[in-house]
C-alpha cells in the first residue's frame, strides 16, 4: 500500500516526528520510538512513479487524499492523520540523506516574532506580529552537489611604486606575465529542485548545518509536508556551477594578490560533477497578513534564520533620513567653527 501511517503500538494514535526528541512520539501517550531503530516500510516496497495527481485513502478513516504529482507527506484534511505518500519516495525518488527539524513549530512562531520586532523600519502594526496566517513545515527537495573545477588563467601584471630621491618623484612600474593553475573542489552546493519554492528565499536560507544530515528514513517525514524533486540533478547542474562561481572568482582574485592592476587574457574554468545528492532539507514557511496583502517569509527549520521581505514603513524611512541629514548637518556646522576659531 503507498500510504504510509505510523499507529501507536499502545493507544493506536498517529504517531509523529517531535524535532525536540528528535524521535517519533505519540501525542497521545506520549510513546516515543528511536527512528533509527525502526524498519522503514519503503525498505520492503517498490512502487512506480506518479507523473500526475493520484487519489489516496487515509488508513485512518478511510477519506480521499488528493494530492499533486509533488507531494509526498501530508495529512489527511479529515482526521489530521500524518501519512507518507511511499511511492513518491521509492525508487529514482528516494532521497539520499534528511536533515530532520530541529524547531518545533511554536518555536519558529516565536522566532518569528522576535524576528519582526527587530525590524527597524517594518509598520508598528508588522512588528507585533500577530498577523499570522499559516506556518507550515516543509521538508524541501535538494540537490547537493560535489563540483571539482580546473582553473587555469593567463594575464598581465603590474607592481607600481612610487618614491622620492632628493627633489625628484619617482614612478616606477615592473610588469609581469602571469599564470595559475588552480585545483578548486566544493562540496555539498546546495539547490533546490522545487518548482513551487521560491530560490531566492530558499538561497538565503543558507546555510544548513549538513552535519546533521542523516540517512532518509520515512518516520522523519510524520507530521509535515514533504515535496518531491521536480527538476532533476542535470537540469540544475548550471545553476550549481553558477552558485560557485563568485567563489572561484575570490580564489582566482586571491592567487594573484600583491599586483596594481591585473589583465586576464585567457580564463578558462572547467568544472566536473563528481557527485549529487538528493536530499530533504527542513524549511517552516510562514504565511504573514499586513495590510490587506501576505507575505511570504521562510525560516531555516534548523538554524532557525528567517528570510523575505517585510513591509517598509514611509513614516520611519523618513525619520531615518531625516535624523541622517541632521546629524549631517551637526557636524558640518561644528566642523566650520572649527575652521573659525570658534567654540559652543
Amino acid at each position: 500500500m503507498p500510504v504510509i501511517e505510523y499507529k501507536c503500538p499502545n493507544c493506536g494514535s498517529s504517531m509523529v516526528f517531535d524535532s525536540r526528541t528528535g524521535t517519533l512520539t505519540c501525542p497521545s501517550c506520549g510513546r516515543q520510538d528511536n527512528i533509527e531503530q525502526l524498519q522503514d516500510p519503503l525498505t520492503k516496497s517498490m512502487f512506480t512513479e506518479e507523473d500526475h495527481a493520484q487519489e489516496y485513502r487515509c488508513t485512518s478513516c478511510g477519506a480521499v487524499i488528493m494530492t499533486d504529482a509533488d507531494t509526498s507527506a501530508t495529512t489527511c484534511s479529515f482526521c489530521g492523520s500524518a501519512v507518507v505518500l511511499g511511492d513518491r519516495l521509492a525508487g529514482e525518488l528516494a532521497p539520499a540523506m534528511v536533515i530532520p527539524f530541529s524547531i518545533s513549530k511554536e518555536e519558529a512562531k516565536q522566532a518569528f516574532k522576535k524576528w519582526c520586532r527587530n525590524g527597524l523600519l517594518t509598520p508598528s502594526g508588522f512588528m507585533t506580529a500577530d498577523r499570522i496566517k499559516e506556518i507550515t513545515g516543509i521538508y524541501v527537495p535538494f540537490w547537493l552537489y560535489e563540483l571539482h573545477n580546473n582553473v587555469e588563467v593567463q594575464g598581465h601584471a603590474t607592481r607600481v611604486r612610487t618614491y622620492t630621491r632628493g627633489d625628484y618623484l619617482y614612478t616606477e612600474t615592473q610588469h609581469f606575465e602571469i599564470y595559475r593553475q588552480l585545483r578548486l573542489n566544493y562540496k555539498r552546493v546546495p539547490v533546490d529542485a522545487s518548482t513551487k519554492m521560491n530560490d531566492e528565499l530558499m538561497d538565503k536560507l543558507e546555510p544548513f548545518p549538513y552535519a546533521e544530515l542523516k540517512d532518509f528514513k520515512t518516520p522523519y517525514l510524520a507530521g509535515y509536508i514533504a515535496e518531491k524533486y521536480s527538476r532533476d540533478d542535470n537540469e540544475l547542474l548550471p545553476r550549481a556551477k553558477e552558485k560557485i562561481r563568485g567563489y572561484i572568482e575570490s580564489a582566482i582574485s586571491s592567487s594573484v594578490a600583491g599586483y596594481t592592476t591585473v589583465n586576464y587574457t585567457n580564463k578558462q574554468i572547467d568544472t566536473t560533477r563528481r557527485q549529487s545528492d538528493y536530499v530533504l532539507l527542513p524549511v517552516w514557511m510562514v504565511y504573514y497578513d499586513y495590510d490587506k496583502q501576505e507575505h511570504t517569509f521562510a525560516m531555516n527549520g534548523q538554524t532557525g534564520k528567517v528570510v523575505g521581505k517585510p513591509p517598509i514603513s514611509k513614516a520611519k524611512v523618513a525619520a531615518w533620513f531625516g535624523g541622517i541629514t541632521c546629524a549631517s548637518l551637526l557636524v558640518l556646522k561644528l566642523v566650520s567653527l572649527a575652521m573659525g576659531g570658534g567654540f559652543l
